[in-house]
């Protein structure tokens, strides 16, 4: 099957430009994606272009990924309502570091072979880039009227922020990249999330125009959930790649918590399993989908390919623990990915009350919360699930003398240890 087939296929396949797919067919392609290094870690929002270059690669592709060094410091407007704060060169360069000691978990950079993975940072091209010479070599290719008509632009411009002139050159700095990498790197396609499709052909028309070239791009759609909740957060935030933001705990259960519809979706987005693979597990999940076979394996699938296999082992054994197993005091020592936090011996000796306790412990803001979802039923401690708002946390509840194990719901477990 043509990559671009099971692209369309894996459903990450959104606009393309016409003639990609003869090109792919026709030679090994150099191929790009821009990450911007808004933080030291990229979340699994950045996972779909990270696949994207394995993909390619695998197909005998050379994927590069490009890091937004300068880029970074101006913002890209696409899908923003306000303009971002502008970052510092001493972050930059730890958000740059961090990104890219991720990327070279997945590709292969084996010099040794024909289409070994490259990392390039923009910033070296652009930090002797003047500004005259960059309206002039750049700029003069690109009409206003041109720049204009684009989505990201128009919807700014309608909006009560409007956008900075800064923001508005972001998609000839983001063009240029790609005439940069068509002179030095041979790259003829580009490739980004469905936000970025005005800034990609800004650059296939800038080669256009300057270089007489011919360049290529497709875009994949931008992931929503079935409810229409954000793709790539939890009730903590964003699930990030760095195992030391999001525990590999918290990354399976992500994973595994996936609505069915999801599951069968995410599964060909996020995993390299064979087509005929995935269309057996989609049909026997059904026939059973409370064994949520779907959701197991896509949860192994993505956790291994992040992290390792190490990482997955230890989801599983956590998992284990917290659900099924004994909760013995290497069990609670060894908890992985659990919100924990302390209380004072003095109040379990005086006893607290069941709300002061959840909200004074990280797990709720507020008195106000805490007592909505004991009304709700969603609360135990210790496994035993306390429906009553007079209970009282005292030596009682203490296991092992140390731990009070409280969980919210079916997910949210916390670990609280009296010091």
């Amino acid at each position: 099957m043509h990559i671009i087939d099971e692209l369309y296929w894996r459903g990450l396949m959104q606009d393309i430009i016409p003639g990609t797919k003869e090109q792919l067919a026709k030679e090994s392609t150099t191929c790009y994606v821009g990450f911007d290094p808004t933080g030291p870690s990229l979340h699994i929002g950045s996972l779909v272009p990270i696949i994207l270059l394995v993909h390619m690669q695998r197909a005998g592709h050379t994927p590069i990924a490009l890091v937004g060094g300068a880029t970074g410091m101006v913002g890209d407007p696409s899908g923003k309502s306000q303009e971002r704060n502008l970052l510092d060169e001493a972050t930059l360069n730890v958000n740059l570091a961090g990104i890219q000691s991720q990327l070279e978990k997945y590709l292969n950079f084996n010099t040794t072979l024909t289409n070994a993975a490259k990392i390039v940072n923009n910033y070296t091209w652009f930090k002797n880039f003047s500004f005259l010479n960059f309206i002039r070599d750049v700029g003069k290719y690109i009409t206003v009227n041109y720049m204009m008509a684009k989505d990201s632009v128009k919807k700014r411009l309608d909006g009560d922020n409007g956008m900075s002139f800064t923001e508005f050159t972001y998609q000839l700095v983001q063009g240029y990249d790609f005439l940069h990498l068509y002179q030095n790197h041979n790259c003829k396609l580009q490739m980004g999330g469905s936000d970025q499709w005005g800034n990609i052909i800004t650059g296939t028309e800038l080669i256009r125009k300057k270089l007489s070239g011919e360049a290529f791009a497709f875009t994949a759609p931008l992931l929503t959930k079935a409810d229409g909740g954000k793709f790539g957060k939890s009730e903590k935030g964003n699930i990030w790649l760095d195992i030391n933001k999001t525990s590999a705990y918290q990354f399976y259960q992500y994973w595994f918590n996936a609505a069915d519809a999801d599951a069968e979706r995410y599964i060909k987005i996020f995993t390299f399993l064979p087509i005929t693979t995935i269309g057996q597990l989609i049909a026997d999940h059904k026939l059973a989908p409370e064994k949520r076979l779907l959701q197991k394996t896509l949860a192994a699938q993505v956790t291994t390919f992040v992290h390792n296999q190490e990482a997955l082992n230890q989801a599983l054994l956590t998992t284990e623990n917290l659900f099924n197993g004994t909760l013995t005091i290497d069990v609670l020592n060894n908890l992985d990915g659990v919100t924990n936090s302390e209380i004072a011996k003095l109040d379990i000796v005086n006893g607290t009350d069941i709300i002061s306790f959840l909200a004074t412990n990280n797990i709720f803001a507020s008195k106000g919360e805490a007592k909505k979802a004991l009304q709700n039923n969603s609360i135990s401690i210790n496994r035993n699930k306390i429906t009553d708002a007079s209970f009282v946390i005292n030596e009682t509840c203490l296991l092992f003398n140390k731990y009070i194990l409280a969980q919210h719901g079916k997910k949210q477990y916390y670990l609280i240890s009296v010091v």
